[in-house]
C-alpha cells in the first residue's frame, strides 16, 4: 500500500472514529425521552412491545462501526476507538455538571430547574451506560475475531450478527438493570424495557448487515485488500 492510500484510510479511520464517538455522546444525553415504535401492537410484561428510549437509535451504529472498523482496521484499532469513546462520554459527563452547577440569570430561558429536569440524571445514564457498553463493546470485537478466524475470513453476515446479537444482549440487560437501581426508571419497565430493546437492537443490527456488506466491499476495492487482510495505519 502507497503512503498515498495510507493517509487515505487514516482519514477514514478518524471519520469513523468520530461517528462512532458522537453517537455515543448523544445516545447519553438524550436517554430520558421513550417513544412508541408500533409495526405491531403487541403488549409483553405489561407494556407495549416497542416503548424504547430515543438513546437507543443512535447506538446501534456504534456496533456497526466497530464491526467494520474489526474488519478493515483490525482488532486494536477497533479497541481504541471503544476506549475514546468512554472518555468523551465521561468527559461530555464533566461539561454536564458544570453546566448543571452553574446558576442560571433569572432572564435565561432555560432556568436551573428544567436544565437540571433535561440533564440531572445523565451522570448516573452514563455511569450506568459506561458499565454496560464498556462490557458489551470488547465482547462484541472479541467475539467478531473468534469467528473471523474460525471461519478464515468468510460469512462476513454470521461474525456481524453472532457477535452484535450477544453483545447487544449485555449492554440492554446491564443498562436497566443499572438505571433501575439507581431509581432513574422503575423496576415494572425492567422486563418491558429490557425485551423491547433488545429486540429492536436485534431487528437494527439485521437490517445493518447489508451496510457493513457495502462498506467492507468499497474498502477492500479502494485499498485492494485481498481476504483476512487488514489495513496497518502509520
Amino acid at each position: 500500500m502507497t503512503l498515498k492510500d495510507k493517509l487515505a484510510a487514516q482519514q477514514i479511520y478518524m471519520l469513523l472514529g468520530a461517528l462512532f464517538i458522537t453517537s455515543l455522546v448523544v445516545s447519553n444525553l438524550i436517554f430520558q425521552k421513550f417513544f412508541y415504535w408500533h409495526p405491531l401492537d403487541i403488549e409483553i410484561f405489561g407494556s407495549k412491545l416497542f416503548v424504547i428510549s430515543v438513546g437507543i437509535l443512535p447506538y446501534p451504529i456504534t456496533f456497526l462501526i466497530t464491526d467494520l472498523i474489526s474488519e478493515i482496521y483490525g482488532k486494536k484499532r477497533a479497541n481504541q476507538v471503544v476506549v475514546a469513546g468512554i472518555f468523551a462520554s465521561l468527559f461530555s459527563v464533566l461539561i454536564v455538571y458544570v453546566a448543571d452547577v452553574v446558576p442560571a440569570v433569572n432572564y435565561s430561558p432555560i432556568n436551573d430547574a428544567l436544565f437540571t429536569e433535561v440533564f440531572g440524571r445523565t451522570i448516573l445514564a452514563v455511569a450506568a451506560s459506561m458499565l454496560a457498553y464498556l462490557f458489551a463493546q470488547f465482547i462484541d470485537i472479541h467475539i467478531y475475531h473468534f469467528w473471523k478466524r474460525l471461519t478464515n475470513g468468510k460469512h462476513l453476515w454470521l461474525r456481524n450478527n453472532f457477535s452484535t446479537f450477544l453483545s447487544q444482549f449485555v449492554d440492554t440487560f446491564s443498562v436497566v438493570f443499572l438505571l433501575c437501581s439507581f431509581d432513574v426508571l422503575p423496576w415494572n419497565m425492567f422486563a418491558g424495557l429490557l425485551t423491547s430493546g433488545f429486540l429492536f437492537k436485534v431487528l437494527i443490527a439485521i437490517c445493518d448487515t447489508p451496510f457493513l456488506y457495502l462498506g467492507v466491499y468499497l474498502f477492500k476495492k479502494r485499498f485492494k485488500l485481498k481476504d483476512y487482510e487488514e489495513i496497518a495505519l502509520l
